[in-house]
């Protein structure tokens, strides 16, 4: 024990000596710049590439809901992906009962749901996905949205009235979204009232296209009113065309009264741009004044086709020449038979948003 403990003893160091240093191995000056370098510089994060087809990504799933399924199969068809398989179904008294049927955990889940008509009960379904997608601990929820009901009511124009606008958009963040996706909303600052990422696409590409094909001559580009100034103002600068404006004046809900021509149009092909055509109202009375100016031929186009009370019948009886539509909201049967409405897919715009969205690449593409 005595001769143990003095070895101990001996091994320690001495009172105010310092301890040996440590020796460490020697490296080569390039061997050792080289290491030095792997540590100083990080190692780039893995690019996610691309692809045409998302097939094969099991974090990734599309759902639809009951207000427009065809575009939600078209817009599978686009990116190689199946529908997702869920069960919708109402109570007798008009409940919605939705059960996912397949695992969205950690998944990153685009649901497809525009608010058209019936709007309450389109809007009732898309907030029961969520919060059902939510409760299932999907990794993230994308609401894709064609149509966004109750965009009209986005301020407080006239005393004691809801900013309805406003209200759906914190419906939807709170049942549990985490980005949304839309399609010509009918005013942009809409995208304000979400606090989670909004990404705005137009419908304008799709229509630019079909009437650069159909090369309409001596073609004048016409706003149904001040609003939409912006918006037939790209679609000019595209179709390199003069820009015409109808001063109106609405009176009432659905009612306007178109006041007079801003332009000439006289003997020219005018080509009216909206985002939305509801009633008609507005669309024949601006066809009419049109005429009245000169106008040789007046063609319409329009991103959503509400198409509500008799917006058939009064284009059916209207001088238009043809009125061409997108597919964010399903045509009524009245509507597909008729000859004069021409409808449009956007299923590979809204395809290559969410292909950009999921693989986290930049959509500014899709607005040219």
């Amino acid at each position: 024990m005595e001769l143990e403990t003095l070895v101990k003893d001996e091994d320690k160091p001495k009172a105010n000596q310092p301890p040996a240093p440590r020796e460490t191995p020697s490296r080569e000056p390039a061997a050792a710049a080289a290491q030095d370098a792997k540590v100083k510089e990080p190692k780039p994060a893995a690019e996610r590439k691309r692809t045409r087809n998302l097939s094969e990504d099991k974090r990734f799933k599309l759902f639809s809901g009951t207000a427009n399924p065809e575009l939600a199969r078209k817009i599978g068809t686009h990116i190689g992906v199946p529908v997702g398989e869920a069960k919708l179904q109402r109570f007798a008294d008009g409940e919605v009962y939705f059960q996912l049927l397949e695992n969205v955990r950690g998944v990153d889940v685009f649901v497809v749901q525009p608010t058209c008509y019936p709007v309450d009960q389109h809007l009732v379904e898309l907030l029961v996905m969520i919060d059902a997608l939510k409760r299932a601990s999907a990794a993230r929820i994308t609401v894709v949205v064609p149509y966004y009901g109750y965009a009209r009511q986005d301020r407080k124009d006239r005393p004691r009235v809801a900013i309805s606008a406003k209200l759906i958009a914190d419906l939807l963040t709170t049942a549990g979204a985490n980005r949304a996706l839309f399609v010509d909303l009918h005013a942009a600052q809409i995208q304000g009232f979400f606090n989670i990422p909004v990404d705005h696409l137009f419908a304008s590409p799709v229509l630019v296209s079909h009437f650069r094909e159909l090369n309409l001559p001596n073609l004048i580009v016409v706003s149904p009113d001040a609003g939409g100034v912006e918006r037939a103002r790209f679609f000019a600068q595209k179709m390199g065309a003069p820009l015409a404006i109808v001063d109106k004046r609405r009176t009432d809900l659905n009612v306007a009264e178109v006041m007079h021509v801003v332009g000439d149009v006289h003997g020219k092909t005018c080509l009216i741009i909206d985002d939305i055509i509801d009633t008609a109202g507005t669309l024949v009375k601006t066809v009419d004044a049109l005429y009245a100016a000169g106008a040789r031929s007046v063609h319409a186009c329009a991103s959503h086709a509400v198409l509500s009370g008799p917006a058939i019948d009064r284009i059916a009886n209207s001088r238009l020449e043809q009125v061409v539509v997108t597919d964010t909201i399903p045509l009524r049967e009245a509507a597909q038979k008729l000859p004069k409405i021409k409808v449009l897919t956007i299923s590979g715009l809204l395809g290559a948003a969410i292909e950009s969205i999921h693989m986290e690449t930049s959509v500014s593409t899709l607005f040219s």
